[in-house]
């Protein structure tokens, strides 16, 4: 039995204890750094929702064609490889034409910024003419009533009820020296209702490809110069330039 100057003398905090206090300090240390760096780097991958920065080029064949892309234009890490693919689904800012960077991150992360980007779809074709050439033998039979002007030089149609088009209607506009551009758009009630993919158009590139894309229509006022720009970045990512469609 202890005395009480034994009592007295004894340490407040025994070795062992003082042990078993270090090691769960130092686990407890080694856990919050874990989390620190562990949360940073999930943190990141999150952010980046699929995305890439790198530009590294990207070689895929297509049906008859192969196109070199730059990586970070390629909205899915599955077609970030070289070789033969069904498609190339991109996307891409406007006016600039680029793919994912740290300083468009916004545009790509934020949907409510997405109206800023335009999305492709690159596959081989599978009819023999493109929107504006489908004007006639198609869409033509499709429109109901009278076309009305439109902004920006364009003319818009309404489309039966049972095309089976839903809301969308047809906008046209002359150009010279090339077929009547053509466009489907559902437009929003409001501006501030705009979507990234509004308005969609689809035309034909190098020997055998069908691009179809989408924009928002709040970028109406560009559609000359958004269909010159697109059909100019893939026509110089062809390998095979030698043949372009038109």
């Amino acid at each position: 039995m202890q005395t009480v100057r034994e009592i007295e003398e004894s340490p407040l905090l025994s070795t062992r204890f003082i042990i078993r206090l270090t090691i769960a300090v130092g686990c407890l240390a080694a856990l919050t750094m874990i989390i620190s760096f562990g949360g940073r780097w999930f943190g990141a991958r999150i952010s980046l929702a699929g995305n890439t920065a790198s530009t590294t080029p990207i070689t895929l064949t297509i049906g008859r064609d192969t196109l070199t892309l730059p990586e970070n234009t390629l909205r899915f890490p599955s077609q970030r490889k070289n070789g033969p693919s069904e498609r190339a689904d991109l996307y891409l800012t406007w006016p600039e034409m680029q793919g994912y960077s740290k300083a468009h991150r916004e545009r790509f992360d934020d949907i409510t910024q997405s109206s800023g980007l335009i999305f492709l779809q690159i596959a081989q074709s599978t009819m023999s003419r493109d929107m504006s050439g489908r004007l006639e033998p198609i869409y033509s039979h499709l429109i109901e009533g009278d076309g009305v002007p439109f902004a920006n030089g364009m003319t818009l149609h309404h489309l039966r009820a049972d095309a089976g088009y839903a809301d969308e209607v047809l906008l046209t506009a002359p150009r010279a020296g090339a077929p009547v551009y053509v466009v489907r758009c559902a437009l929003p009630i409001m501006p501030q209702m705009a979507t990234s993919g509004d308005c969609q158009r689809d035309i034909r590139v190098g020997r055998d490809l069908t691009v179809l894309y989408r924009f928002s229509s709040t970028h109406l006022p560009d559609w000359d110069h958004i269909d010159a720009a697109i059909r100019h970045f893939v026509e110089t990512r062809l390998v095979n330039t030698s043949a372009t469609g038109r």
